[in-house]
Order: structure tokens, then sequence, then C-alpha cells
């Protein structure tokens, strides 16, 4: 994508650093922030972007988890970027860098082996369009776990809660349970009916079967269970208060707030598919003849982590959100989160996991694919909306990058400084005597801006002032087109720290 020149002067920039006392001084660039409410994948859940705070760690597009070093906020009037995919929308100041690939009108480049080929780079929102490919970081981080401690304090005058044991494996069978219980469970914790319970339709009893050997096996208690054979629901109930406990801990209460642990969500893969089997055996369904699977849920922050669990396991999924309404018998229905698996590889990958049958042999489409650390998935929209008010932005040790539910974006736009000194020719003519730049920003922003000190020192400003786009990038064997912008942000630093030098003279 870019020439030696333009890497070498990107390795080692000339005239770097601030200048004390300046003549002139130039600022440029594009601060690049999200609007308040944007969802950002930190360590704990997916967070607002306004309530994210300094230390707390977020997903960068490495893979990794890296602390906030410093929240901006700032208001903003003008257009906003909308870009969609498979995995959501994002919302965006037109500058903001996200991890892409441009794909070009070419035939070589219609099918995936063509696109695979593509180099990924930072590429502004603004030079982003439909059918371009972005770079979704799969979760890299690992840490097992082999047990867990179970809450063992009692009330002063509880004689009735049976024991359990005070530490049980973190094996697959209790990430089944864990799975039936984040899809099927619900707790009750008045006194004397402290119960969690799951519920199954009457068909599975394959699976109240597998809850009943489970809690035994790991616990020492009877599961209890009843048919109620109007609602075709088979309920399964453990009336203990250590085990209610232990799960509300765990996951939260309540089917829009529940959640996975974070020492959970880093477990390793192959260990998640047990967790992956109760969910979806729970609220999900697999369909072999129609070549398709699904999950609902009415929690976004479950929703979330269940799609970095696939990710994880190198599965595809396509997030669907269905507002809340009304039926019409009048009932009312939660704002609701659909994952749609529809891709062959895919399927097949969560067949194995769900130890289902999938046989449907045809030819494999697909627009999306994985490499070692990313999914890449095509861009399906993008759209411009104005936007006044607060926005705001996050500065990130090490990735210099985060995560929102569809893109991974960098914490910092190009943003450029140019200092001068002024001096004087033999004929008497203003020179630049001295220049150093301080720039922010992707490779062709500091090869740019390096170029431009060493071809403008010692030039009148008259001369420096003709310098343009054009002789800038033959400088550097060229720029690639949509990286050209790079070289004007440059020059427009030199010439508002000239019009600077100006000023104080005209005021002096």
């Amino acid at each position: 994508m870019y020439s030696d020149k333009v890497l070498h002067e990107f390795r080692h920039p000339h005239n770097i650093g601030e200048m004390k006392k300046p003549d002139g001084l130039g600022k440029v660039g594009n601060p690049v922030c999200l609007p308040p409410g944007s969802m950002v994948h930190a360590n704990d859940e997916f967070m607002e972007i306004d309530l994210l705070k300094v230390g707390n760690r977020v997903l960068g597009h490495d893979g990794h988890y890296n602390r906030i070093q410093k929240t901006i906020s700032r208001n903003y009037n003008g257009e906003t970027i909308r870009i969609k995919n498979k995995l959501g929308v994002t919302y965006l100041t037109p500058e903001h860098e996200v991890l892409a690939a441009k794909v070009p009108n070419r035939w070589k480049y219609r099918l995936a082996k063509g696109k695979k080929t593509l180099p990924t780079c930072w590429y502004h929102a603004r030079e982003l369009e439909k059918g371009d490919l972005v770079a979704y970081p799969v979760l890299m981080e690992e840490t097992d776990r082999k047990f867990i401690e179970v809450p063992s304090e009692k009330k002063k005058w509880d004689f009735r809660s049976k024991e359990v044991p005070k530490k049980i494996p973190v094996d697959s069978d209790f990430l089944r349970l864990c799975g039936y219980y984040l899809a099927e469970g619900n707790l009750r914790e008045k006194t004397t009916k402290v119960t969690l319970g799951l519920s199954f339709n009457s068909s599975e009893t394959d699976l109240a079967d597998d809850v009943e050997v489970i809690v035994k096996k790991l616990f020492g208690i009877e599961a209890k269970r009843t048919l109620i054979e109007k609602r075709k629901t088979l309920r399964v109930k453990m009336h203990n208060v250590f085990i209610v406990r232990l799960f509300k801990s765990l996951f939260g209460k309540g089917a829009a707030n529940k959640k996975i642990p974070h020492w959970m969500m880093l477990l390793p893969p192959e260990k998640q598919k047990s967790l992956i089997y109760g969910l979806w055996k729970g609220d999900g369904y697999f369909n072999e003849k129609k070549a398709k699977a699904g999950y609902l849920t009415i929690s976004y922050q479950l929703t979330e982590q269940i799609k970095t669990l696939l990710l994880r396991q190198r599965i595809i999924p396509s997030i669907y959100t269905e507002n809340e309404k009304r039926s019409r018998g009048g009932v009312k229905r939660q704002k609701a989160y659909r994952i749609h698996i529809g891709e062959r590889n895919s399927l097949e990958r969560l067949a194995n996991i769900l130890n289902e049958s999938f046989a449907i042999e045809k030819p494999i489409a697909t627009d999306s694919w994985f490499n070692e650390n990313h999914l890449f998935v095509p861009i399906t929209h993008i759209g411009k909306l104005h936007y006044s008010g607060e926005v705001y932005n996050l500065e990130i040790e090490n990735s210099k990058s985060y995560v929102t539910g569809s893109l991974a974006v960098h914490n910092c736009g190009d943003l450029i400084w140019v200092y001068i000194k002024v001096g004087k020719n033999k004929k008497g003519e203003e020179i630049i005597k001295d220049i150093k730049v301080k720039t922010f920003g992707c490779v062709a922003a500091i090869a740019t801006s390096s170029k431009l000190t060493e071809m403008v020192k010692g030039m009148t400003l008259k001369e420096a002032l003709k310098i343009n786009k054009e002789k800038i990038a033959k400088q550097l064997d060229g720029l690639p087109p949509q990286k050209m912008h790079c070289s004007v942000l440059s020059m427009d630093g030199l010439r508002k720290a000239i019009e600077d030098y100006r000023n104080k003279k005209a005021k002096a």
C-alpha cells in the first residue's frame, strides 16, 4: 500500500517535537469521537463510552484488554457517519479511524479469494464505502480456572438449608448447567422459598434429566421436576440457598439483567463449548433442513457476550434487534436481540458443539471469514447524519484502540502541530529558519508531515506557501488516493503557522 520512501519517513521521521517560543504555531487536525451511549467492549461488560473511566480496561484491535489512560469529551456540531455490518451499528465522527480493508472495484476482488489478499489498515470513517471489509477482533486472552468457591454463610436462624460442597469444579457439567440457567433460569428468594428454577419445553426431558444428574453430582442434592401440561412446560427446581446465592452472584437476576462473569469469558475456547451448549439448548434452535440456527434473548449484555464466545469458536453471527412492541392480543413484548447463524462453516462448527447432525452438501459461498485474530465482515450500509451535542473519546495504552459492537476504532485522529522559526536570507526575504512538527496519526500523516519539514526548511515564506499535496506525494513516490488528505493536513498546519507568525508581527 505504501512506497518504501513513505515507510522510511514513517520509521525515521525528521524534525519531530515541540519548539520553545516559536514565531508561528499551526494546529490542525480532526479530533475523533463517538456520541454518548455508544457501547464499548470493556472487560466487565459492554459499557456506554460516556460512563467509562480512567483505569477501566477495554478490548483493543489486538484482541487484548488495555487500560484507559484518559477520557475526552467535547462539544460537536456536524456530520456523523453511521456504519452498519452484520455485527451491529456504530456512529462516529468522519475522521475516526476504523480497522478495515478497502475493496477495489475490480473483478479480482469480487470473490472472497481475492478480497483475502487485501491489506488491512486504519481508514477514516468517511473513506469507507458499502462493501468494504471491517476487521473485528477475536478475544485472544485466555485464563483457565479449575474450581469455584460456593458462598457458605448461613443466616443465624437458618437450620433448614442443606450444606453443599464449598468448592466445585469448573468443568463441562458445571458450565452446561450455567448455560441452562442463563437461558432458562430464574431465582426466588422469599424466606422459606429460596429456589432456583429452570423451565424447559415439556418435550425436553433429556435436558431436565441432564440438570438433575449435574445437580446431584456437583451439589449432592435432589432437583425436583414438575410438568405443567397446559403450558407444555417442564420445571426443574433446586431448593437450596447456597446454589441460589452462587448463581445470582455469577449471572445476576432477571432475564434482562443476565450476563456472564468476566473470568468465564476468558476460559479456554474448548472449555466454553459446554457453556454454549447449555445456552443454545435452552434458548436457541438449530434447523438442519433450512441450514440456519438462532438464539433469542432480552439481555443486551448476554447478546454481546454470546457473540464474543461464538467468535472464539470461529462461528460468524449476525445480530438483529427486535424493538419493543405489542402483539394483537395486547401483550407487551420486550425489546429483544436475535443472533442468527447461516454461514456454512459456522453451522458445521455449531452443530459439532450441539451434537447435531449437519450433512447438507452444497457449495460454500461466504462474504465473511476469519484470519488468525480477526473476523472480516462487509459493510452493508453507510449513512450520514447531522449531530449536535457532546461527543466522547478514549486514550488507550498499548493497542491505542478500542472496540464497539461492530468496529475496531483507533483512539485518535490525525492531529498535527507545526512550529516555525522565521529568519531572513541574504536578500532580506523572510525564510523558514527552523521547523518542527508533532504528529498524532497514521503512517501517511507522520510521513507527509516529516517530509514537508525537509522540503520547506530554508525556503522563503512565499515559496513555502506554494507547496501543494502533489509535490509532497511526489517526494514520497506517491500516496494511496485515500491518504492524500494527510498531505493536505500537514500543508494546512504549515499555512496556519505562517498565518500565526504574520498576525503576531502585525500586532507587534
